[in-house]
């Protein structure tokens, strides 16, 4: 799989709402800490403002718009940014996949999408290093997610058998269409692996790193593998990604690790020799430094936390 494939699939994002917003007159609504999921959003009708925690400038969205908030940040949907917003809780019913949420009568703004939930103790991690607004505004872009999006509206608003996981399916391909698109507009000047799969050179990097990550690879094979010199290729690499190949190849290991360690039954052992590593103690050391604990402690934590999530399914929308 190419790099973005292998961190969403990794991730293992699950839509467990699919829903719309329906909206009259004028409204604000706060939405509290995402606690890690993953918003993707297409807005039908009308128009309003998007403001994220910790982003300068707010976005405003008008129909036809599409964007994705994948960082987990608190943000406010408005259509005037001066009202004192309420809360989400205050206005979303429990989570139900299908549903239309009505305010203030509907008519002027009409929103359609999903919210994703993510797998792991790794997943706050991995999405930080996402945009943290992707906003889909071009004409020719948006008619890319154009058939998606209607399709989930009809499956919205004409419920029929099977509904529930075509709309799961559809949500899945709006959030990939979308992130591609806001890759496809350039990243100039932004760090980061993600906005590193723009560069040719450094992208071929990764995806060499992705496809062998039990190879011991060194900068000078990497640096070759892309036609750069090894000192031209460290320096690029660095100030592209952010840390250097070798520091994003064994983060990309223990990531590798985490996953199998949470979602098969092999052997710490195996999972050590089938990424690299000559020995359990080795791996182990390696694990603890980048996730903060051992595999085995890893291990122990991570079945407390899947229930938790498994709880969330139901929660309000907040």
């Amino acid at each position: 799989m190419d790099p973005l494939s292998d961190v969403l699939s990794l991730l293992k994002p699950r839509s467990y709402v699919s829903s719309g917003f329906d909206a009259g007159g004028d409204w604000s609504i706060q939405f509290a800490d995402q606690r890690e999921r993953i918003k993707c959003y297409a807005v039908i009708s009308g128009g309003c403002w998007l403001s994220v925690e910790d982003v300068a400038d707010p976005v405003r969205l008008e129909s036809g718009d599409c964007f994705v908030l994948p960082s987990g940040r608190p943000f406010r949907l408005a259509s005037d940014l001066s009202l004192t917003p309420v809360h989400a809780r205050t206005i979303f019913p429990p989570a139900r996949a299908g549903g239309v949420v009505t305010l203030n009568g509907g008519g002027g703004f009409f929103l359609v999408g999903s919210r994703f939930a993510v797998s792991g103790q790794y997943a706050g991690a991995v999405l930080r290093t996402l945009p943290a607004i992707v906003h889909i505004r071009k004409e020719t872009d948006q008619a890319a997610l154009r058939w998606s999006v209607e399709r989930m509206m009809q499956e919205l608003r004409e419920p029929q058998p099977g509904g529930y996981l075509i709309a799961q399916h559809l949500a899945h391909m709006m959030l990939v269409q979308a992130l591609r698109l806001h890759l496809s507009k350039g990243a100039e000047g932004r760090v980061g692996w993600f906005f590193a799969l723009t560069d040719s050179q450094i992208c071929k990097a990764i995806t060499a790193m992705h496809n062998d990550p039990a190879y011991r690879w060194t900068l000078q094979e990497l640096a070759g593998h892309v036609g750069l010199s090894r000192s031209a290729f460290a320096m690029k690499f660095k100030a592209t990604v952010g840390e250097t190949p070798i520091e994003y190849l064994i983060r990309w290991r223990m990531l590798l690790a985490a996953d199998r360690l949470e979602n098969t039954s092999h052997p710490i052992s195996a999972i050590a020799v089938s990424l690299g590593y000559e020995s359990e103690s080795a791996f182990s050391t390696a694990f603890k430094r980048e996730m903060g604990s051992s595999p085995r402690q890893y291990c122990r934590r991570e079945k407390i936390p899947a229930t938790r999530r498994d709880a969330e399914a139901i929660r309000v929308m907040e």
